[in-house]
């Protein structure tokens, strides 16, 4: 059974940093696109940040850009999102998710998803 599970989250401190990992099982996601989505309550899943299967090209939503970085290890089958400089706004469920397309900030071209880990940043 296809899986991801993320890890990483916790309680920072605005300035702060926090590495998340998502952990890819059941069947090979290196030829995925991966992405970074986030959801903070009342509001709608959004996008944070992609990576081609190969690693070679990156995508950041403008609220993250400069401070965020997605990598991943395909040997290991994990994506990393690092993030420095966090802000109160940042605080949210972060999820990853998978997609064989090529539209990388759309919720809706994703094929697999974790089931989130929680980052809240304190003011």
């Amino acid at each position: 059974q296809e899986q991801l599970v993320e890890s990483g989250g916790g309680l920072v401190q605005a300035g702060g940093s926090l590495r998340l990992s998502c952990a890819a099982s059941g069947r090979t996601f290196s030829r995925y696109n991966m992405g970074w989505f986030r959801q903070a309550p009342g509001k709608e899943r959004e996008f944070v940040a992609a990576i081609t299967w190969t690693g070679s090209y990156t995508y950041y939503a403008d609220a993250v850009k400069g401070r965020f970085t997605i990598f991943r290890d395909n040997a290991d089958n994990t994506v990393y999102l690092q993030m420095n400089s966090l802000k109160p706004d940042d605080t949210a469920v972060y999820y990853c998710g998978a997609t064989g397309t090529n539209y990388y900030t759309s919720a809706l071209s994703y094929d697999y998803w974790g089931r989130g880990t929680q980052v809240t940043v304190s003011s």
